[in-house]
């Protein structure tokens, strides 16, 4: 069966394994279509290669939103930053979660292993996925990153 719901795009290095696998299972329970550029198990990975596969899956167009776990989600979040139409957004609870949709369009969400409960991590993927970009006031500043990105990031 093909779900009629958005393709996610999800990648984890160790730090953050055991959430990345929670997360999956919630997603696809929610009937999400799901790949995983996280290696099988979790042995000791560099998060830089797995950041780099779902930013560029996002920059490129391939999907339109991905989902990136590491131990604080700092790495994560600095990596997928460096890709041309990526805003990553490191959340930490479900007002930053909508927030970093409703007003800055996020299309990474970034999610610290080590430093999140499983079941609020669950609920700030629900609320990222379901809160849409509010436009008017914010588009313009959206449009104001984009052009700041064009002047200094080289695609």
């Amino acid at each position: 069966m093909v779900s009629d719901k958005e393709k996610i795009v999800i990648g984890s290095d160790h730090g953050a394994w055991d959430l990345k696998e929670t997360i999956k299972a919630d997603l696809l329970s929610k009937a999400y279509q799901v790949e995983d550029y996280s290696k099988p198990t979790p042995e000791p990975v560099d998060y830089p290669q797995i950041g780099e596969k779902v930013a560029r899956a996002v920059s490129d167009g391939s999907v339109k939103r991905g989902i990136l776990m590491c131990g604080t989600g700092i790495g994560m979040s600095l990596v997928a930053n460096k890709f041309p139409g990526v805003r990553a957004a490191l959340c930490h609870d479900e007002f930053t979660a909508r927030m970093s949709r409703e007003h800055n369009d996020a299309n990474v969400l970034v999610l610290g292993g080590r430093v999140l409960d499983k079941d609020l991590a669950k609920d700030i993927v629900k609320i990222w996925l379901e809160t849409a970009f509010a436009g008017e006031r914010h588009a313009r500043r959206v449009a104001m990153i984009e052009e700041i990105e064009k002047a200094n990031l080289k695609a």
